[in-house]
């Protein structure tokens, strides 16, 4: 009962990456271009991957979900980073903070899963080729996509529904940019412990159960890979699934380095939270389509057809 006697708060204060007003400014700057590109290619990309037939896909398919994914969580992070550089007040209503903390779970949920589920898409495709059409049909990559986004939205509602429950009392500083779970519970004054248990259980299935999918469907993949006799096959074979190791290994390295780290906002805390949660969904294009024909012919087919319409 003495817990209830604390005066119950109602918004936090975030700290933010920098108390130099002229940093802030430059700051201001830099995560604007950032969002502004990153808004920019992840909707041509869907753009792209809608309007021509010959990305009608299963792998396009999951590509797109991805991109639409990477908008949605910048969407989450960047907007509030901008506000918060540019305000004398750096607060968030308990309410504002606990919606980031969901959106973040629930985006950054369904990305791992349809990592995982690409992952499985490229192990298709390159262990069983002749098989690809039958194992990869239209009723599978479907599910696999609506339950990449389930799975996520049901982990973000689970620990949200625990989070409400909390009180938050005197204590209300955030030493960060954004809301994130782990940084709540060090404020409550209620038991979190049950928080944590819960957080360790969607952490080891979500996060760990969906890198043990990817490495096992890598390592399949790299047994097929060597197996082949020519090396022009194996390039071209390698060349198939390179984009999606390296989003793979930027997302997670960054994600796992971040939450392996106690919350205490040292600089190389913020630095792997940016990596993983502003720089990746401005990245992906790039590294989807950098080394990818198909795509490129397809941005030229769309806007070869737009800039016709216009003449």
């Amino acid at each position: 009962m003495a817990l209830r006697n604390h005066s119950t708060i109602t918004e936090f204060i975030l700290l933010g990456l920098s108390v130099d007003s002229h940093i802030q400014v430059l700051l201001f700057v830099l995560f604007l271009g950032i969002y502004l590109l990153t808004v920019l290619e992840n909707l041509l990309m869907l753009l792209v991957i809608k309007a021509d037939s010959h990305l009608h896909t299963p792998m396009y398919f999951f590509l797109s979900h991805l991109s639409l994914t990477d908008f949605c969580f910048s969407t989450a992070i960047v907007p509030r980073l901008l506000e918060n550089l540019l305000s004398q007040r750096k607060t968030i209503s308990v309410e504002g903070c606990l919606a980031q903390v969901f959106f973040l779970l629930d985006f950054g949920g369904t990305e791992v899963c349809l990592l995982s589920a690409m992952a499985y898409d490229r192990y298709a495709a390159i262990c069983h080729p002749l098989l690809y059409g039958q194992v990869m049909n239209n009723q599978l990559y479907m599910q696999l996509v609506w339950g990449s986004w389930s799975l996520g939205f049901l982990d973000a509602l689970i620990n949200i529904t625990l989070v409400m429950n909390l009180d938050f009392c005197e204590a209300h500083t955030i030493p960060h940019y954004s809301c994130e779970l782990p940084s709540l519970f060090p404020l409550s004054c209620s038991d979190v412990s049950t928080n944590l248990t819960v957080l360790l259980c969607s952490t080891l299935l979500h996060g760990f159960g969906t890198f043990f999918l990817i490495s096992f469907s890598y390592a399949r993949i790299v047994s097929t890979i060597l197996s082949i006799s020519s090396s022009s096959g194996r390039s071209k074979a390698f060349s198939t699934c390179s984009s999606h190791l390296t989003a793979v290994s930027f997302f997670y390295g960054s994600a796992f380095l971040r939450h392996l780290m106690p919350t205490s906002g040292s600089p190389l805390e913020l630095i792997f939270s940016i990596q993983y949660s502003v720089v990746t969904p401005l990245v992906n294009p790039f590294i989807y389509s950098l080394k990818n024909r198909e795509i490129k012919n397809a941005l030229r087919r769309t806007l070869g057809k737009f800039l016709q319409q216009y003449r």
